[in-house]
């Protein structure tokens, strides 16, 4: 079972204790192997990675790293990417563990390295990671010196990715993945002063519920990082899919710029600026030897990149960084 009392320790304090009261429980239903026959497997595979201690780690360059100084073993080498692809299909990194480079579907780095010149310092910061999925983006907000990160990510998965990827980046460090969705986070904790979502919104078939839930973890003048697709059009516009999105059968909204912004600005938030729009590229997200799956490609129309499968607007994302106000 995956431990988390180093986590539970950190959030002994206000405002954090009332969501400790119920935090452990929480854990424990959803690491039930009842509720899903593949966490034993996963389990094993984490417990049968093979024993190495880097020199040296990187949480601040575009591949999340772990190096030895000396060369590993051969075999240590092989059961460590053995064990490592069951957890495939990896979608969320680079990572580099020794000799294995684990190449992910999308290049999370890339959507990184847009963000991170307009936030404001995560140095010493308590940080929420929302739709997380194996935490690569929450190494990199500890790479930025946050004081502690917490993802949430509801998928078993993404949950055993982290945890094998954490056995060699530090099981010391103050980064942490949990198996929840945002709604098991109890409103008003007012205890972050950074939440980022990105990549969650579309998939929300309520989007107010989720900004007004997202402010209220917020400390007063904290900072919303939001990414999520957005469409070209006018204030009031939004895309509401028929059934399918790029054959994802659970986006919602695609609001316009504007739309959003009014979104937002509704909800409470305040200094409500976009820093970047970006249109998906097969380069960013992609299949991949570790993600052998249909991707972004398979999604559009082969006669026009700029249109999904079914007739929509090709995926375009936009970054919104927005602060909750002051007392």
């Amino acid at each position: 079972m995956i431990s988390y009392k180093n986590l539970f320790e950190k959030l002994s304090e206000p405002p954090f204790d009332k969501w400790l009261a119920i935090l452990p429980e929480q854990i424990n239903k959803l690491l039930l192997k009842s509720n899903n026959s593949n966490l034993p497997q996963w389990e094993q595979a984490i417990n049968d990675l093979p024993d190495i201690k880097p020199d040296v780690t990187s949480l601040n360059k575009n591949t999340v790293s772990a190096h030895s100084n000396t060369p590993i073993s051969q075999s240590d080498s092989q059961q460590l990417e053995t064990q490592l692809r069951q957890f495939m299909p990896w979608r969320k990194g680079p990572y580099q563990l020794f000799n294995t480079f684990i190449d992910t579907e999308w290049r999370s780095d890339w959507k990184w390295e847009r963000v991170i010149p307009h936030l404001s310092s995560l140095k010493n910061k308590t940080v929420l990671d929302v739709g997380c999925g194996n935490g690569y983006h929450s190494w990199r907000m500890l790479g930025e010196e946050a004081k502690l990160v917490i993802g949430i990510d509801p998928s078993l998965l993404f949950v055993a990715q982290f945890q094998a990827i954490k056995k060699y980046l530090g099981e010391d460090k103050s980064v942490f993945v949990l198996p929840l969705k945002l709604e098991d986070v109890p409103m008003n904790l007012q205890g972050f002063d950074t939440v980022f979502s990105m990549g969650v919104l579309y998939h929300r078939r309520s989007p107010f519920d989720h900004l007004i839930h997202l402010l209220s973890l917020l400390k007063p003048g904290g900072e919303l990082v939001l990414e999520t697709l957005i469409i070209d059009g006018n204030e009031n516009e939004a895309l509401v899919p028929s059934d399918r999105y790029a054959m994802m059968n659970n986006v919602w909204f695609l609001p316009s710029i504007t739309t959003l912004t009014h979104w937002l600005k509704r909800c409470g938030f305040q200094n409500i600026r976009v820093v970047d729009v970006n249109q998906t590229s097969t380069d960013e997200q992609r299949a991949t030897d570790w993600m052998t799956f249909n991707s972004l490609s398979d999604f559009l129309d082969p006669k026009n990149s700029n249109l999904t499968i079914e007739g929509y607007q090709a995926p375009k994302r936009a970054v919104f960084v927005a602060n909750k106000s002051q007392p």
